[in-house]
């Protein structure tokens, strides 16, 4: 599924606006977003929300059904009376393909969202960097040590070009969240002593009605895309990050070891479901030598939901949150500061490298859990695994990919 746009030569786009200087940002920013899905509409709508004088003027997806219904959604003035207005993508500006970043990415541009499933999150971030843009960015960073790694390598770019990089683990901008942190920090509660997280939810599950018999075997995948480690990452991955992030940031560390187990459950054995699992727990060791207790599944609905963490020191405990005041909506919250840093009237930020840090840390136990061996951070970050395909196309042919098997399934 092509449109007309998707085969114009790269020669046709140029970067018109050099790399922006931290605090020398025009009065109004313009975005372009890539991954027009459900997560990726709502940042727009968030960053829009978050100042006024922000525009999003070019949206990419791998599909036009989804870019032109989404972008419909966006401008929809009985929904988004106060921001509808400001999304001003005209049809030279609406890519779709494999190749749609590139495009989104050479547009007269200063923001780029990336939204796409994290399987696309390296290469989308390292070309973003290259351009010189500031970056939103939709966790996770990665599903793979090499793409992270990948990552990791852009991150310390976009630090030296002194580039704005906000992550969506919204929870580093909500504020009952960062004075809490702060105070743990500076010993609230005493000597931390024990950790725990905890995301106890639900199945997503993306295409109720299966696969359309037009589509090959990538074109499913990506239409099915949380359902396959190369593009998701598993639940604890794009998921758990969160909470496990939140605890890597009171640390001020990542953890030197874990172990880990989980499996399928609930989940059916079949195509539609993928090769993910439904649960993973996971016992984590900090260099400290603190342990954090994790756990994530998703079950069916009307069961046990808990998604939280907690913290207990030598003189009481915090679930992270419970030592700061509330303000607005985080999810408008990060967009703020983000806008804020690329103006510079407000506090610089780049959160790339503790976010890929928490990517990693996630990754780490998943492939603890699929091998049942312990795993180290040397390991992982000295790891070969690289999920991502050799070729892209909407019919390329993809095997099914079976579900990890402790004892059969081999670390890298």
């Amino acid at each position: 599924m092509r449109d007309r746009r998707t085969f114009l030569t790269a020669g046709a786009f140029t970067i018109v606006r050099p790399e922006l200087v931290r605090g020398a940002g025009p009065a109004k920013l313009k975005a372009g977003l890539i991954g027009a899905g459900g997560r990726g509409r709502q940042a727009v709508v968030d960053l829009l929300t978050a100042d006024p004088n922000v525009e999003v003027v070019a949206m990419g997806d791998l599909f036009e059904d989804k870019l032109e219904t989404n972008l419909a959604w966006l401008k929809d003035q009985s929904r988004f009376p106060k921001t509808f207005d400001r999304v001003k993508v005209d049809a030279e500006h609406r890519f779709t393909g494999f190749d749609a970043y590139k495009k989104i990415i050479a547009s007269d541009l200063d923001i780029v969202m990336l939204c796409t499933p994290p399987g696309y999150r390296p290469l989308h971030f390292e070309a973003a960097v290259e351009a010189g843009k500031h970056v939103f960015c939709e966790k996770p960073f990665g599903t793979d040590p090499v793409g992270v790694r990948r990552f990791m390598a852009a991150a310390k770019k976009s630090e030296e070009k002194k580039l704005t990089v906000v992550s969506g683990a919204q929870r580093r901008f909500q504020r009952e969240y960062v004075e809490t942190v702060e105070k743990l920090q500076n010993g609230a509660i005493g000597d931390l002593r024990a950790a725990y997280a905890y995301w106890v939810g639900t199945p997503i599950i993306q295409q109720p009605k299966g696969r359309d018999p037009k589509w090959g075997d990538m074109t499913w995948q990506n239409r099915n895309w949380y359902n396959f480690v190369w593009l998701c990452g598993d639940q604890i991955v794009e998921q758990h990050l969160h909470n496990i992030d939140v605890i890597n940031w009171v640390m001020g560390a990542h953890p030197t070891k874990v172990v880990a187990t989980g499996g399928a459950a609930w989940r059916p054995k079949d195509v539609a479901s993928g090769n993910i699992f439904d649960h993973i727990s996971a016992d984590f060791e900090y260099p400290s030598g603190l342990r954090l207790s994790s756990y994530c599944r998703q079950f069916p609905k009307g069961l046990y939901t808990n998604v939280s963490e907690m913290l207990i020191g030598a003189k009481g405990k915090s679930n992270c949150r419970d030592l700061g005041t509330k303000d607005i909506n985080p999810y408008v919250a990060e967009h703020v500061a983000l806008v804020k840093s690329i103006r510079g009237d407000g506090t610089y930020i780049n959160h790339s490298m503790p976010v890929a840090e928490s990517t990693m840390t996630c990754i780490m136990a998943r492939e603890s859990a699929y091998s049942g061996e312990a795993i180290t951070w040397e390991q992982i970050m000295n790891s070969t695994l690289d999920l991502s395909p050799k070729e892209f196309g909407y019919d390329t042919k993809m095997e099914f990919p079976p579900l990890p098997v402790p004892g059969q399934y081999k670390f890298v």
